[in-house]
């Protein structure tokens, strides 16, 4: 199953990271065989992309595939405030939203300087479900003619919205989708019309926030779900589904990250590490064989999709 390794955390989401720290985290990833990153300028106004940069700097292009993505430009700002966004101790800038295709352009560019990289592998349109018209009118077209130009291999949407993705699927001739916390062991509401479109038209869809911030891996009262606290409904049924993977001695976060790849338009998914021993969790649960029969008993205890927050 291919996982790409999420590096959000990196920018120091929720909490600082150093570099030192980050590197470390990174470096287990790759001693356990993981060649696939993603990330963005949005993840610590750029300090991702910086430290995985710095961490890939003299290792052969080729061993590895990247995906960063376009929307956001950054700026220095000398009064940025800390903590913006939920990213902690970062560099003094400041995201300004340009979805125009000279928009894009900047951000590529911009991106490859942080990367200390002559080129990336995919770029995605990042969180553009406010402005849908220049995205789709603007950046799609300008990713096309850059991939058309090889100077990258791909380009999609990344989004938290299932009717955003379907947007590009049907306007643009975009051939990546990732979709964030809208397929997982809880939210299915992917499944009723994104992934059987995407599986027609035979693009790649990677699917992150597998574990919807958290719920899914500690389904405690309070448990984060979609970045905000789980109502208690919801957290009683993330508890139901982890005593179905406990009686069969699975643990439920490797049910979380298995899940998603079961259908053939799931293509990777995405797991956040920001720690080495966060790297080395994911790898084991990836590597938990998970019997036939737990999915269909996880599926007699899937919540109300209707009322998902």
């Amino acid at each position: 199953m291919r996982c790409v390794i999420g590096c959000a955390a990196l920018g120091g989401l929720y909490a600082p990271v150093s570099e030192a720290a980050a590197h470390e985290a990174l470096q287990a990833a790759w001693d356990l065989g993981f060649r696939d990153f993603d990330t963005a300028p949005h993840y610590g106004v750029g300090q991702s992309e910086e430290y995985l940069g710095s961490f890939l700097a003299g290792r052969p292009r080729d061993s590895f595939t990247l995906s960063t993505k376009v929307g956001r430009l950054l700026v220095d700002d000398p009064g940025a405030v800390d903590g913006t966004d939920e990213f902690y101790g970062t560099p003094k800038r400041s995201r300004v939203r340009d979805y125009s295709a000279e928009g894009v352009r900047r951000s590529l560019e911009q991106s490859l300087g942080r990367l200390r990289l002559d080129r990336v592998d995919v770029l995605y349109v990042h969180d553009p479900e406010d402005h849908l018209e220049q995205a789709l009118g603007e950046a799609a077209p300008e990713l096309a003619r850059l991939r058309a130009e090889g100077v990258i291999t791909g380009y999609g949407v990344g989004t938290n919205f299932a009717d955003v993705a379907l947007a590009f699927l049907r306007e643009t001739d975009a051939d990546r989708f990732m979709i964030a916390g809208r397929y997982s062991l809880l939210d299915r509401r992917a499944e009723r019309t994104l992934l059987p479109a995407c599986a027609d038209k035979g693009v790649r869809l990677v699917v992150a926030g597998v574990l919807n911030s958290g719920l899914l891996a500690d389904p405690r009262p309070g448990a984060p779900f979609d970045y905000a606290p789980a109502p208690d409904w919801l957290v009683a049924a993330a508890r139901r589904m982890q005593a179905v993977c406990e009686a069969h001695g699975v643990p439920l976060r490797a049910a979380a990250l298995q899940f998603p790849t079961r259908h053939p338009a799931v293509a990777a998914v995405v797991s956040g590490a920001g720690t080495a021993e966060q790297v080395h969790d994911v790898r084991a649960q990836l590597d938990v064989e998970i019997p036939a029969e737990l999915w269909a008993e996880l599926d007699a205890v899937l919540p109300d999709q209707d009322r998902l927050p």
